[in-house]
């Protein structure tokens, strides 16, 4: 009885440990099918979205992309994008200091403001004087 015991513990312990799976990170985002589900998983639950989100506002590499994306820059023109961030002042603070440092990229979104109306040529050429100065 001691010994079928012993060995239906040995058994147990067996299988409880291999059960302890370590997971590389790495590894699962090596796959193409995975990363997906991830950055739906991510972009469908706001919590963790919102949480992506000022992850990125802390990496320097990740604002140069969005800064660079101009995709991105005309969908925030449209849709009422710009309104959503000019209710959210730390949002547009964070937004216009990185825009500031970012002369093409400020040319850009005022070229973009001149023709959907959003801005004058007065105030366009004021801008850029300003900038240049």
């Amino acid at each position: 009885m001691k010994t079928a015991t012993l060995i239906f513990s040995l058994i147990a312990v067996t299988v409880l440990s291999s059960c302890n799976q370590i997971t590389d990170v790495n590894v699962m985002l090596e796959s193409p099918e995975t990363r997906t589900e991830l950055f739906d998983a991510i972009a469908s639950n706001h919590s963790y979205m919102t949480q992506f989100m000022d992850n990125m506002h802390g990496n320097d590499h990740a604002m140069q992309m969005m800064q660079g994306d101009q995709k991105m820059m005309g969908n925030m023109m449209q849709g009422g994008g710009m309104k959503m961030m000019m209710k959210d002042s730390m949002m547009m603070k964070n937004m216009m200091q990185s825009m500031m440092k970012d002369g093409k990229m400020m040319g850009n979104m005022m070229q973009m403001m001149h023709e959907k109306g959003i801005m004058s040529e007065d105030c366009m050429e004021s801008c850029k004087k300003m900038m240049n100065e």
